[in-house]
Formats: structure tokens, C-alpha cells, sequence
């Protein structure tokens, strides 16, 4: 249970505070409502381009780090198909450090043409250090356009082409940080050795005569029911073949989603599973085999993705992979294993909520995607799950016509 109070600004910039004096730290977490999904389809790898352009200083602060590392802090962050997200971890006696720098570059990042061009270099490198050069580092920049269509989960973070960062405009990337960096967008979690006085106090001192703007209300293309099974081929020097299946599931706050959840850890969590089991430890068809979900907020995907030992074709492999999916479908899970990955499940969670950087963060993710209490509610609505649930979600998510596959061939003179 992560315990919170909240408050709003006029505004708009919504505040939570997590109490935890335990030890005489502090965490200031910051999540704009901006991912990758809000970016036009010419224009995308602008939420992930911002992670970077967000350190590089502002009008004020020539540099946004070296404040922090004076005062005994680290920041960091992330960005997703959904949201951004920052966070400064600090000695809560320095607590206002990490409000002054924040506040800052929401009201005033320096955005020309130098910091751009620096910012740039590092993405278009970071695009060819793990997609282009990586083994297998474009396999997730294929399997997305293949299982979506219509949804702007179809390219990834990093964008659904390098050049449109490459060609970036001033003009642009100052727009997209208008629009979306401001106070109404945002979740502002303040946790540790904190008050909820000092909080607001602070809050109000640093962020409360910011303009607010607009919060993002989206209005994105849906993507329909998948009706027919898709499939690609591709080619690359990579040592061993490769094999993706993604089903379509719900997003991460819906109806049936730790159903799928489940289903995708009994599936292939762990030397336990039974992808694993059957696949790697008996019959050895793959060297390494794993399902996962992406946890989206908007329907995501049940990812099976396995890399062949070598002598295996791919079709036999899939039909392998095939006779599993078949059989929790028919079938169903056994109460064995239901309690198996729902204790993994609970266990999970309860380890990552000991870091009080975790609670601020999924305190923050739940409030933007609309129910701060959603947060307290991950547990109760796993441990609710049942046998029954997990089969009928097998009978829907796992449907052959729902699933998009990927042959990844190892050719030593392939072209990605």
C-alpha cells in the first residue's frame, strides 16, 4: 500500500506526496503525459529526443546535472510509448535543489540550434549502437508496424525512421515542448523524508506561476480487432534464427489485463514455464524462449519470442510453439500453476515497492493515466484472477487470427 496525499495548482500541475521518513532521503519525480504514441507519424523519436534535450540546460542553468551532484543527488530518466518521465533521488535537506532545476526547465529549457545539434548526434548514435549495429537490434522496430496498424504503437521510441530526428527543425522541436511541457500535463510525486506542508509550500514557491497550458487530450486511431494472421519474413547476420509471435491484449489499467498478464507468465516466465520446459529443457528446439507483455495503457501486445538452436527450421519451431498456445487455450492452467505465478506476481511487486524511487514513479505512471488509486490496486485485482479467467483469456488473446509473426533469419549475408 503506497500511502499519498494530493493536491492540485490553479495551474493545473497536479502534486502527490509519499511520506516515508525511514531514512532522510527524498525523491522528486516529474511524468509529462507525452510518449512516443503522441507524435505524427512524419515527425516521431520527439518524446525520446526531449529525454535528452531535457538535460541540456536551460535559459538559467547552463547545466542541469552538475547541481544535483553538488548537492549529493542522481537524476535520470525514461521515455515510453506513453509517457516521459524524469526523476531527481536526493538528501531530502536539498529537497529544493531538485524543485528549483524541474521548475526550471519546464518554464524555460533552451531549445537553438547548438543544443539541438548535440542532442541530435547523440540519438542518431544511440539508433545505431542498439538498432542498427546490435544483433537483432531492429527486431522490435519490425515486429511493431507488423502487429499494428492503425495505432501509433507501430514504431518504437526511437522513432519510426532516424532521419526524421536527423532533419529536425528549431521551429518543430519547440513546438512539440509547447505543447506538451507544461504544468497541466504534468504529475509532480514528491516522496521520502518530506510533508505534505513543505511540499505544497515548495510547489507553489517554484512551479506556481508557470503558465499552465493544456493537458494532452488525445484523440489517437484505435486499433480494430485483428481479423486474419499476419506474417513477415526478414533476413540478417545474426548467429541464430529467430522466432516472434504478438497477440493483441488489453492496456494496462483494463478489464482483463492480469489475466493476460498470467497467461503470458505461465506461458514462458522463468525455467518453470511451459514454453520454457517443453521447448528449451526437453526438446531443445530453442536456446532461449520467453513470453512478456508491453503494458501499454492502450491495448498492447503478448510477446513470444525465442531464438532457435542451431539445425532447427523455423516452421517446425513455430508449430511448436503453436501446439503450446493451442493447448492452455483448449485446456486451460492447472490451480498448480496459477498460484505459482500469481506468488511471483505479488512478490514482485512488493520487492519493487521497497525502493521508494518505484513508488513515486508508480504513484506518478497511475495518476496520468487517470486514477492515482490505481496504484493500490495491482494486487487485489492479480490475486482475483482465476483458472477460468486465465483459459478464456487463452480462448481470445492467443487466437490464431490475432496473432502477427516473425521469422528473423540468420543469414550471414542478410540485409536488415
Amino acid at each position: 500500500m503506497i500511502r499519498y496525499s494530493g493536491f492540485r495548482l490553479n495551474n493545473g500541475l497536479q502534486v502527490f506526496v509519499h511520506e516515508d521518513h525511514s531514512t532522510p532521503m527524498a525523491v522528486v519525480n516529474i511524468t509529462y503525459n507525452v510518449g512516443s504514441k503522441d507524435e505524427h507519424e512524419d515527425l516521431t523519436g520527439f518524446a525520446h529526443l526531449f529525454e535528452h534535450l531535457m538535460f541540456g540546460g536551460s535559459e538559467h542553468i547552463e547545466s542541469f546535472d552538475a547541481p544535483i551532484q553538488e548537492v549529493g543527488g542522481e537524476c535520470n530518466a525514461f521515455t515510453s510509448s506513453d509517457i516521459t518521465n524524469y526523476y531527481i533521488t536526493l538528501p531530502s535537506s536539498n529537497l529544493e535543489t531538485a524543485f528549483w532545476l524541474e521548475s526550471d526547465r519546464m518554464f524555460g529549457l533552451s531549445i537553438n540550434a547548438k543544443t539541438l545539434e548535440v542532442q541530435q548526434k547523440v540519438v542518431i548514435e544511440e539508433y545505431k549502437q542498439r538498432y542498427i549495429n546490435q544483433p537483432y537490434g531492429d527486431l522490435w522496430l519490425k515486429t511493431l508496424p507488423l502487429a499494428y496498424r492503425s495505432h501509433p504503437y507501430r514504431w518504437a521510441t526511437i522513432g519510426r525512421d532516424i532521419t526524421h530526428i536527423e532533419n529536425a527543425s528549431l521551429d518543430d522541436v519547440r513546438a512539440f515542448y509547447r505543447q506538451y511541457y507544461c504544468p497541466a500535463n504534468a504529475v509532480l510525486v514528491v516522496a521520502g523524508d518530506v510533508t505534505p506542508a513543505g511540499v505544497r509550500a515548495l510547489a507553489e514557491k517554484w512551479f506556481g506561476d508557470i503558465n499552465g497550458g493544456a493537458s494532452n487530450l488525445r484523440a489517437l486511431p484505435q486499433e480494430p480487432r485483428q481479423s486474419s494472421a499476419r506474417f513477415e519474413s526478414v533476413e540478417a547476420d545474426v548467429p541464430l534464427n529467430a522466432l516472434v509471435k504478438a497477440y493483441h491484449m488489453p492496456g494496462r489499467f483494463q478489464e482483463g489485463f492480469f489475466d493476460a498478464d498470467l497467461l503470458s507468465d505461465i506461458l514462458g516466465r522463468g525455467k518453470s514455464s511451459r514454453l520454457y520446459q517443453s521447448l528449451v529443457k526437453e526438446t531443445r528446439v530453442f536456446n532461449r524462449l520467453s513470453a512478456q507483455i508491453t503494458s501499454t495503457l492502450d491495448p498492447g501486445l503478448l510477446i513470444i519470442k525465442g531464438f532457435l538452436n542451431p539445425g532447427i527450421e523455423l516452421e517446425a519451431a513455430d508449430r511448436a510453439v503453436e501446439e503450446i498456445v493451442s493447448s492452455i487455450a483448449e485446456n486451460g492452467a492447472g490451480n498448480d500453476e496459477v498460484t505459482r505465478v500469481k506468488n511471483q506476481s505479488e512478490a514482485t511487486q512488493e520487492f519493487s515497492e521497497v525502493e521508494l524511487l518505484n513508488r513515486a514513479m508508480n504513484l506518478a505512471y497511475a495518476a496520468t493515466a487517470g486514477n492515482p488509486e490505481w496504484v493500490n490496486q495491482d494486487i487485489h485485482r492479480m490475486k482475483k484472477v482465476t483458472p477460468e479467467d486465465i483459459q478464456e483469456a487463452a480462448r481470445e488473446i492467443l487466437r490464431p487470427d490475432n496473432c502477427s509473426t516473425m521469422y528473423y533469419l540468420s543469414n550471414p549475408h542478410g540485409n536488415n
